[in-house]
């Protein structure tokens, strides 16, 4: 044997052992070894795929080889083990199908030139199974359905997996602003996908991080709550030494010029992990009480305390009614009941809000059966509390809802004041204000359309008509 041929067998020997120069000995042009990003990447997934971890998730940017390098682990794994059941899922089943087929393909080169190494002179031992290599769903000799390649749009029925990959799920800005698609990717992976997976089966997520609540982040949020071993590897296009990930793949010139055409919000979540909501929150800051304002005696000192009612404008959205008191031009936030119940169960329950918080007057949108709620709950004030002490406002709010609700931001950040542990007693309307996009699709506005009352009331002056 001369040195060529020793030179040949050692690197195919490493590339057995490590999935890295598996990578490099197929793709030596991509897989460079001054990629040190690559050699990172590669061995996290490596080491991961023999550790205890149950997931991994990493957020790369785009061009840095996400999807080529599922595709070459996923090669490797079932060289190393062809035992192996891998299911895959991509954005769509196109994507999908391109994924399958590379996967698929890469097995199954043939060899035209004796100096090439392929993935047969690695892995001999491993064949897609004569009559068994469809497009999505194959097998290898020796095995039964040892591949699925599917996508939110697709069926994973019947199929059980011992490895789960996720590549690359959202497909641009607009889906991460987009609260029911990262809602039915969700849905998916937690109805569908988990389904599939075997006792002590992995899961690796890779993807560019686009939101807070993409699949990436409740996928980790989830498992590290239900005490699973989770691993997180996030890598940036532009380093903190203001060095890029890689300079070949991307330049810092190019970079910024990709950076001036797309908005920092949605670069920053492409190229450096930086979920795009928290770049185009609304609401940036909110102030926050820990005492209410009293006299030396201990006496509030409100001028008035009111309500603001916004009342389900559908079957599925929320209620939501605030009470607040003034002082000095500024609102505190004295309770809020933000839900979907019916109004059999959300009349009384603003009646008795509005009693037991002494409210004043009490504004209440007659937008869509508002009209009937404020006279229900005028009813019940009379009727059940003997009060008449609640001026009850119905009124027709003409003006566009998302306009309001951005124009009157500021003075919602700099004049309203929240309890300070409002996170815990109001969670689901602290989490629609937190969470509420400047642009795209929110699941609900409710929250921020009742709070930008508040603030057209004592803020502004009123901006609407009365019945």
């Amino acid at each position: 044997m001369d040195k060529a041929q020793i030179k040949k067998f050692a690197k195919i020997e490493l590339a057995k052992r490590e999935f890295f120069y598996f990578c490099n000995l197929l793709a030596p042009d991509f897989y460079k070894e001054d990629r040190h990003f690559l050699i990172d990447l590669c061995k996290e997934l490596q080491d991961f795929y023999f550790s205890e971890d149950d997931i991994l998730v990493i957020n790369l940017p785009p061009r840095h080889g996400k999807s080529r390098t599922a595709g070459l682990f996923t090669q490797w794994i079932l060289g190393i083990n062809p035992k192996e059941k891998i299911m895959t899922g991509s954005y769509n089943e196109t994507l999908s199908t391109t994924f399958s087929k590379g996967v698929r393909n890469g097995i199954q080169e043939i060899k035209a030139d004796s100096d090439k190494i392929v993935y047969s002179d690695i892995f001999p031992n491993t064949k897609i199974k004569s009559g068994d290599g469809a497009a999505n769903l194959w097998s290898l000799e020796g095995g039964y359905n040892n591949y699925l390649a599917t996508s939110p749009t697709g069926t994973a029925t019947g199929f059980g997996c011992t490895l789960m990959i996720i590549d690359d799920l959202i497909k641009n800005a607009e889906e991460a602003y987009n609260e029911s698609v990262k809602e039915k990717h969700w849905s998916w992976f937690t109805n569908t996908m988990l389904s599939r997976l075997e006792e002590g089966g992995k899961i690796i997520i890779i993807m560019t991080r686009w939101a807070t609540d993409d699949l990436a982040g409740r996928a980790l949020e989830h498992f590290n709550s239900e005490k699973k071993k989770c691993r997180h590897i996030t890598m940036k296009a532009l380093q903190d030494d203001g060095s890029m990930l890689c300079e070949e793949i991307l330049s810092r010139e190019s970079y910024d010029m990709k950076v001036r055409a797309m908005g920092i919000d949605i670069a920053s979540a492409n190229y450096q992990q930086e979920p795009i909501d928290i770049k185009g929150k609304l609401y940036t800051s909110f102030k926050t009480y820990a005492k209410l304002p009293t006299d030396e005696n201990g006496n509030l000192l409100f001028t008035e305390i009111r309500n603001y009612t916004d009342t389900a404008d559908q079957g599925d959205d929320y209620l939501c009614s605030i009470d607040y008191g003034v002082y000095n031009g500024e609102a505190y936030i004295l309770n809020v009941l933000y839900t979907k119940a019916g109004m059999e169960i959300t009349e009384p329950a603003v009646a008795k809000m509005l009693y037991e918080d002494g409210v004043n007057v009490a504004d209440i949108e007659s937008n869509n059966g508002g009209r009937g709620f404020a006279r229900a709950v005028e009813r019940i004030l009379r009727e059940k509390y003997r009060t008449n002490r609640v001026q009850i406002n119905a009124f027709y709010q003409s003006k566009n809802k998302k306009a309001r609700i951005i124009s009157n931001s500021n003075w919602v950040m700099n004049h309203i004041y929240f309890p300070v542990n409002w996170a815990d007693r109001f969670p689901e309307y602290y989490e629609a204000m937190t969470k509420y996009q400047k642009e795209g699709k929110n699941a609900y506005d409710d929250a921020p359309d009742a709070t930008t009352g508040i603030a057209e009331k004592i803020g502004q002056g009123s901006t609407f008509s009365f019945d």
